[in-house]
C-alpha cells in the first residue's frame, strides 16, 4: 500500500472517530443534565425545606399546580423488574416542591376536592406480583385516594383489582357528589357509577351496546381504551362524556336513555378530527359552549370544538415545535390554558395570545391541575367566547433540529419518543441516530477496504530460500 493510501486511511479513521466521539458526547451530556436536574428537583423534600432548596426550579405561578405522572425517566426496582418511577407532585406558588408522593406504580387523574383549599383526589395503578394476585400472572390494583397536600394525610376512597396490567389500568374517575364516583373502566370497556360508601355499583354503560368489536383496537386486549370520563348535564339530563381513545371519538351517554349519537365528536380512523385523544373537557353554554377542549394526542396538538347548528366545528388549535404527545389541557378562569405534554416532559401554561408564560420540566406527566380554578376546565370559557387565535409553529423560526422532527408524521415522532428514555430530546435523538449511521458506515468502509486488499493479493507467494 502506498504512503498516500495509508495517509488517506488514517484521515478517514480520524474523521469517523471524531464523529463518533461527538455523538457520544451529546448523549452523555444529555444524560448528565437530566440526572442533575432530577437531583436538584428531588433534593428538597417537602414543606419549608423544599422551598429553601428548590427555589427557582419551577417558575413562580399563582396557586398550587398538581401534576400526576405516568412515570419519569429514572429507573428503580419494583420487585418484579425495573420500572420507571411515577409521582404525584405539587408545586407551590413560589415554584418549590411542596408535596411529593412516589408510593404507586402509576398516577393518572387528579382532581381538587370541592370545598377544600389543598385536598385532591387522584387515581393510581399498582402492578401486583403473581403471588399477590393468586394467579400465574400479574394483576393491577386500580384505586382512588384522597390527600391533603398540606398535612400529607392520605385516605383510601375506592379500589378494585383487574387482571393483567397495560390495558387494564383505569385512567380517570369523576366525582358526582359526596358518595358517588363515575369511573372509566378500561379493563372492561365500560363506565360505571359506584357509591364509595356502600361500594355498590348504581349505573353502568358497556361500549358493546353501541360499538362493534371490529372497531377501535384489538378486541379484547385493548379495544376501546376508555381513558376519560366526565359527568355533565345536557338539557338538564345526567350524562357521561367518555373518551374512547381507540375509536378516535368522544361520546355522550345519557344515563337513562343511552348514547346520544348526534352528539358524538369524531369517528373511527377519522384522524383529521381526533387521533387517540385524552382528557376532553366539556365547556357548557353558560361559559361560551357547548364546546369540548381536548388533548389530541397523536396529532400533537390541543384542539377545541364548538357545537354549532347540531354539529361540531373546530374553533381553536394550538401547538408548538416541542409539543409531542399532549394528554391534558385545562382552560383556566383567566383565559389561559394549562397543558400537559407527556413526551415533551413538561407542563406549561399559555396565555390568550398562545404565548408560553409558565413551564415546568416534569418526567412523563399525565395530567395537571391548578388549584383554586375549579375541576379541570370548570372555571374557563370557550375559545370562541374568548376569541382565542390559533397558534402553530412558525416555519420561519425553526431550527435544524425542529425541522428534522416536525417533518416526520406526529405518530412516528410520538412512537419514537415513547420508546426512548425520557432524557432523550430532539438533539440527543439525532445524536443517537448519527452514532448508528457513523458506526455502520465506518464498518462498511473498513470491511470493503480490507476485502479489496485481500482480493488484490497475488495468490502465490514466492520466498527466497
Amino acid at each position: 500500500m502506498s504512503p498516500t493510501d495509508l495517509l488517506a486511511g488514517r484521515r478517514r479513521r480520524v474523521a469517523f472517530g471524531l464523529a463518533t466521539l461527538l455523538c457520544v458526547a451529546v448523549l452523555v451530556g444529555g444524560y448528565a443534565a437530566a440526572e442533575s436536574n432530577s437531583t436538584l428537583a428531588r433534593s428538597g423534600g417537602t414543606g419549608a425545606a423544599a422551598a429553601a432548596t428548590n427555589e427557582g426550579v419551577v417558575p413562580p405561578r399563582e396557586n398550587v399546580t398538581v401534576v400526576a405522572t405516568d412515570s419519569t425517566a429514572f429507573l428503580t426496582d419494583e420487585g418484579d423488574g425495573p420500572r420507571k418511577r411515577a409521582e404525584l407532585v405539587a408545586f407551590a406558588p413560589n415554584g418549590s416542591v411542596s408535596y411529593r408522593n412516589e408510593s404507586h406504580t402509576r398516577y393518572w387523574d387528579v382532581d381538587p376536592v370541592a370545598g377544600t383549599d389543598a385536598t385532591v383526589e387522584y387515581l393510581y395503578a399498582d402492578h401486583l406480583s403473581p403471588e399477590d394476585c393468586n394467579s400465574g400472572d400479574v394483576c393491577t390494583r386500580n384505586g382512588v385516594e384522597r390527600v391533603n397536600l398540606t398535612t400529607g394525610n392520605v385516605t383510601s376512597v375506592y379500589s378494585r383489582v383487574t387482571p393483567g396490567k397495560h390495558s387494564t389500568r383505569w385512567h380517570d374517575a369523576d366525582r358526582i357528589d359526596g358518595d358517588r364516583l363515575l369511573v372509566a373502566d378500561i379493563a372492561q370497556d365500560r363506565a360505571f357509577v359506584v357509591n364509595t360508601t356502600t361500594e355498590q355499583m348504581t349505573w353502568s354503560w358497556d361500549a358493546q351496546t353501541e360499538f362493534e368489536t371490529s372497531s377501535g383496537g384489538d378486541y379484547p386486549e385493548d379495544w376501546t381504551h376508555i381513558n376519560d370520563v366526565e359527568y355533565v348535564e345536557l338539557d338538564g339530563r345526567a350524562t357521561a362524556m367518555l373518551s374512547l381513545r381507540n375509536q378516535d371519538q368522544i361520546v355522550f351517554v345519557d344515563m337513562k336513555t343511552g348514547l346520544r349519537e348526534n352528539w358524538t365528536l369524531g369517528a373511527d380512523d377519522d384522524h383529521d378530527t381526533l387521533y387517540e385523544q385524552h382528557n376532553p373537557d366539556y365547556i357548557p353554554a353558560e361559559r361560551g359552549g357547548p364546546a369540548v377542549l381536548v388533548a389530541d394526542s397523536e396529532n400533537g396538538r390541543v384542539v377545541e370544538y364548538q357545537r354549532e347548528n347540531g354539529s361540531w366545528e373546530r374553533a381553536w388549535e394550538w401547538r408548538d415545535q416541542r409539543l409531542t404527545w399532549v394528554r391534558d389541557a385545562d382552560r383556566l378562569p383567566n383565559g389561559h390554558t394549562l397543558i400537559t405534554d407527556s413526551n415533551g416532559d413538561r407542563v406549561l401554561e399559555i396565555d390568550r395570545s398562545g404565548s408560553v408564560v409558565w413551564s415546568s420540566t416534569v418526567g412523563f406527566p399525565y395530567e395537571s391541575e391548578r388549584l383554586g380554578t375549579g375541576d379541570e376546565s370548570a372555571g374557563g370559557e370557550s375559545a370562541a367566547a374568548l376569541g382565542l387565535p390559533d397558534r402553530t409553529p412558525d416555519a420561519s423560526n425553526r431550527s435544524a433540529v425542529s425541522d428534522a422532527t416536525t417533518l416526520l408524521p406526529a405518530p412516528i415522532v410520538n412512537s419514537v419518543a415513547y420508546v426512548l428514555p425520557g432524557w432523550v430530546g430532539p438533539v440527543e435523538a439525532l445524536a443517537a441516530v448519527g452514532l448508528v449511521v457513523v458506526l455502520a458506515l465506518w464498518t462498511v468502509v473498513e470491511w470493503r477496504r480490507r476485502s479489496f486488499e485481500v482480493h488484490l493479493r497475488w495468490p502465490v507467494e514466492i520466498r527466497d530460500r
